[in-house]
């Protein structure tokens, strides 16, 4: 059965970063101008992950999709200083599912400055 998965670690604390809002979106096919469709917003638990899986089953299905990442709204709340505006405010990771049976993991390691992902199992 497919999935799609996150999590986020901080890599500035050394930390799951817990308490982060994600949102997943859908962009459909070929329509100019359209907008890309909110699928779910999620926050990640203690351990960084979002749980219950992000889409499963019959709702993982092929197409292009993002995930945004709140980080700036984060590290503010983790007590960092941030400039304004940010470095790094919403972080948006474009990417796309081509097998609806596959399991997507999309991890995010962050810090204030930088930002790295992979397409993890």
């Amino acid at each position: 059965m497919g999935m799609l998965t996150t999590h986020v670690l901080d890599t500035a604390s050394g930390r799951p970063a817990r308490n982060v809002r994600v949102e997943l979106r859908h962009l459909p096919e070929c329509a100019v101008g359209s907008v890309p469709l909110l699928v779910v917003s999620a926050t990640t638990n203690d351990d960084g992950r979002v749980v219950p899986a992000l889409l499963e089953g019959p709702l993982l299905r092929i197409g292009r999709y993002t995930l945004t990442f709140h980080m700036a709204e984060y590290f503010r709340k983790q007590g960092v200083e941030l400039p304004d505006p940010p470095f790094l405010d919403e972080i948006v990771i474009p990417f796309g599912i081509a097998q609806a049976d596959a399991h997507y993991h999309v991890p995010l390691l962050v810090s204030p400055w930088s930002f790295s992902t992979y397409r993890g199992s």
